[in-house]
């Protein structure tokens, strides 16, 4: 570790970090959207650690199955919308939470999500380490992911 000293605040390096890296296998059967995906903000950004630097990519890699089981409770299933922009005047498109679960359940969790990480590059590059499939099975078992109960 990069400091030892009793008085002074541990930090990481990015050199430190890069070799206590792991992936998570988390399921998403039957978890409440933003509770799961909170969950998963956190274990992308390192916090579950004790060695956590906010400037440091220290976080594990994580692979989501059964991502088309998430729940959402109230009305939200219904009334839920998700907004994207085209690029052009005019080209604001809406989508509802069923329409978007029949065509990409896999990007309800990844937009909640993102949703729940820093706007900063570091978090752009934590990102690209979430792996979401919508079915039970995932194609990442070379990198030996640890089963965890959320």
């Amino acid at each position: 570790m990069a400091r030892r000293n009793k008085n002074e605040t541990m930090l990481l390096s990015k050199e430190e970090a890069e070799p206590m890296r792991g992936w998570i296998l988390l399921d998403a059967n039957g978890k409440t959207l933003g509770r799961f995906a909170a969950e998963i903000a956190k274990v992308l950004r390192g916090k579950h650690k004790t060695t956590f630097t906010p400037h440091v990519d220290s976080g594990d890699g994580v692979v989501v199955v059964n991502a088309e089981k998430v729940k959402v409770t109230g009305n939200k299933e219904a009334q839920k919308e998700y907004h994207r922009y085209t690029g052009h005047i005019g080209g604001g498109r809406k989508t509802t939470y069923r329409a978007m679960m029949e065509k990409k359940p896999t990007e309800i969790l990844r937009l909640a999500v993102k949703g729940m990480m820093p706007k900063t590059k570091l978090a752009r590059a934590q990102m690209k380490r979430l792996r979401i499939f919508a079915e039970d099975s995932h194609t990442l078992q070379a990198q030996k992911p640890v089963q965890v109960d959320v």
